[in-house]
């Protein structure tokens, strides 16, 4: 065995027993979503919002977008309503990333906060106030307990969120929490609905072109003590995984 064969073998032992590396954005209410990353098998590494896009994505193997305020308006030529809360400092970080994410297909995970970073920085639109948006009785709102079940929502058959949830999953009544007043209104082109909630509000959507790019507007990494979502945090690892073994 030559020394450069002896290398490679030792370079593909040690991805053999590393761990897939996700890129979490910052948030206020990160905790959840580390150790929903650290049961799925993969090790979280909280990024900041002064790191550079394309260095982040040299060193990760995934991308996990998070919730938060709302992205700025003009990101999608709309003038903001008056429940608008921007977050600019954000915005200027995970637009790019989300971006330079997709381009490098990289398996993205996007929540909340993160479905509307990702739908717009593909080129897509938002609902900027659900309640003057949308007659509708369901409260998208509920904000304690942070895994209070606030409405059902149904999952279209064959999309890669159906798969990920698994067949256990109602998928024409999945219950999930929900802590938002703006979701995705024009869906981004290469883009598909996946989930709908009862009142047509937009719940989850992915790129099927993708090998893993899904967005849900729901919190499913509040869920980790009880795991009724852990399958699609398993599915969005396993993603990481197949991208970072070796050839």
């Amino acid at each position: 065995m030559t020394g450069v064969d002896a290398e490679c073998r030792m370079l593909n032992g040690d991805m053999a027993h590393r761990k897939p590396v996700i890129g979490i954005t910052p948030c206020s209410r990160v905790d959840d979503y580390v150790e929903s990353v650290r049961r799925a098998g993969a090790e979280p590494l909280v990024l900041s919002n002064a790191d550079d896009p394309e260095a982040v994505l040299d060193r990760v193997d995934a991308i996990l977008l998070t919730g938060g305020l709302d992205v700025d308006p003009s990101l999608y030529s709309a003038a903001p309503h008056e429940t608008t809360e921007p977050d600019r400092e954000r915005d200027r970080f995970e637009i790019p990333l989300s971006r330079q994410a997709l381009a490098r297909d990289l398996p993205v995970f996007a929540i909340c906060r993160g479905v509307q970073v990702l739908n717009v920085a593909a080129g897509g639109t938002l609902v900027q106030d659900i309640p003057s948006a949308v007659a509708s009785d369901l409260d998208h709102a509920i904000d304690v307990p942070k895994d209070a079940i606030a409405h059902p929502v149904r999952v279209t058959p064959g999309t890669r969120l159906a798969g990920a949830l698994g067949p256990s999953t109602a998928l024409d009544a999945c219950a999930v929490n929900s802590r938002h007043h703006q979701a995705v209104g024009v869906v981004a082109p290469s883009f598909v609905v996946s989930a709908v909630s009862p009142d047509g509000v937009v719940e989850a959507i992915e790129r099927p072109a993708s090998d893993f790019c899904v967005g849900v507007q729901w919190h499913p990494e509040n869920f980790w003590r009880t795991g009724e979502f852990a399958p699609l945090f398993d599915a969005f690892v396993a993603a990481a995984a197949k991208r970072m073994s070796p050839s």
